[in-house]
């Protein structure tokens, strides 16, 4: 074989994808997109899943549960700021009102008063009794006391059983009361029916 002096045409690259003229030439390889393709349906069919069969389920219902929880929290939250302020407020109301408490004084017992006694009253002796001389005795101790006389007699009305004093209005009632006492008479009645101011009728056992 005749050989010749190597010249440009000469320095190609062995593995050179270039064909001489008289070749055809060979497109390069593409890659293939099967794979791409099967990646994408797989997603799609996840997505669809998820979007279509996972709420059926009941897979949302713990997020719904963890924002009831946690809406119940803060409420719980609130009202646990607010419980303070309360017990706050009734301490406080509760040391307020001992101090506005105002305890009424007690209202002094009233002293019972004594009727006055009128020496000026005139008073009446009656002898209820079968003892002889026994008004005449009694007003003259009466009289000694101060009080001036009215009638001095034995009675004549209806039989009494026991001495009695009577008094013709609460003006009297001094005077019932200090003669009561002189005489030992304890039964004092008020009446109107006498026209003296004080009547001491004698009845049976005066001594």
């Amino acid at each position: 074989m005749t050989k010749y002096a190597r010249d440009e045409f000469d320095r190609v690259a062995q593995n050179s994808s270039r064909q001489g003229v008289h070749r055809a030439a060979t497109d390069a390889p593409r890659p293939s997109l099967v794979p791409i393709l099967t990646v994408g349906i797989a997603a799609l069919v996840i997505g669809l899943v998820c979007f279509l069969i996972l709420p059926k389920l009941g897979f949302t219902q713990p997020a719904a549960m963890s924002s009831n929880v946690s809406a119940e929290d803060a409420k719980g939250g609130t009202l646990a700021s607010e419980t303070p302020k309360a017990e706050t407020l009734a301490t406080t109301s509760a040391s307020a009102s001992p101090q506005s408490t105002v305890h009424p004084s007690p209202s002094p017992t009233p002293t019972p008063t004594t009727a006055a006694v009128d020496t000026t009253s005139a008073v009446s002796v009656y002898n209820a009794t079968t003892t002889g001389g026994l008004a005449a005795r009694v007003a003259a101790q009466v009289q000694a006391e101060g009080w001036p006389l009215g009638m001095v007699a034995n009675w004549s009305g209806t039989p009494q059983r026991s001495s009695v004093i009577f008094y013709r209005d609460a003006a009297q009632l001094g005077n019932a009361e200090a003669l009561g006492k002189l005489l030992g008479i304890t039964n004092l009645v008020e009446s109107a029916e006498f026209q003296q101011p004080v009547v001491i009728i004698l009845g049976p056992g005066f001594q």
